[in-house]
């Protein structure tokens, strides 16, 4: 498969660096100086990855990651941070506005290409594999519509993120289970993918903004567990 890989960042020397090592790797590679004209490259080419820097004129990396989510071309595409800055509220805004990943600069050629390939692991296997759901009964207050990615709660509809929607349909498979959060790690992210110790619980944090606090359940140093508003 020919990977789109969009490269997004106001420092010349790095967009040549990133450019150079992913072209070796047979990607092709479109690059951007700042988050609007980033857009515009995202409309035309529909990146199946894109790098993104945080800090940069005109548009910051957070706000291009929004309107990227926003984009049909790229709601589904991976989207990763990479940044100097390695500050946890960082990443957490970063994953607050809808990134996959985090990758620190400075980087290593190797390294660099290692974590673009794993990240790019899931493009050929859509999401990772996720139960199906079994038939609940007909007064189930949520409904997971995996065909359209929408979340159906009393008659409402809810679009979720793309991992928040794989997360609450892992926990949704098997109410009252209780998942590890290395479980979850797996199912939703995958063995290969290395996000931050946080990115669980932002996630969690979001969908319990989305969908209402009574869903999830935390289980305080194990894991987390669905539990339908019926059933509280």
């Amino acid at each position: 498969m020919n990977y789109r890989v969009l490269i997004v960042d106001d420092e010349a020397d790095i967009l040549e660096f990133i450019r150079y090592n992913l072209k070796k790797e047979g990607y092709e590679v479109f690059t951007a100086a700042d988050g609007i004209e980033a857009l515009k490259i995202a409309a035309d080419v529909s990146p199946h990855l894109v790098l993104l820097d945080v800090m940069m004129p005109n548009m910051d990396g957070m706000e291009t990651c929004r309107q990227l989510r926003k984009m049909p071309q790229t709601e589904d595409a991976v989207i990763a941070f990479l940044t100097a800055r390695s500050e946890d509220y960082s990443q957490v805004a970063g994953f607050d506005a809808g990134a996959d990943d985090y990758i620190a600069k400075p980087v290593r050629p190797n390294v660099l290409v290692s974590r673009i390939r794993a990240l790019l692991k899931r493009v050929d296997s859509g999401a990772p594999a996720i139960p199906e759901t079994p038939a609940g009964p007909d007064n189930r207050s949520l409904i997971i519509d995996r065909e359209r990615y929408l979340v159906v709660k009393n008659g409402e509809e809810i679009v979720l993120p793309r991992k928040m929607f794989e997360l609450l349909a892992l926990l949704y498979s098997k109410p009252q289970k209780v998942f590890l959060r290395d479980e979850i790690f797996t199912a939703v992210w995958g063995d290969d993918v290395v996000v931050g110790e946080r990115t669980i619980d932002v996630h969690i944090r979001k969908l319990r903004e989305k969908i209402g606090a009574d869903y999830i359940v935390t289980v305080k140093g194990v894991g987390y567990k669905y539990r339908d508003a019926h059933e509280a």
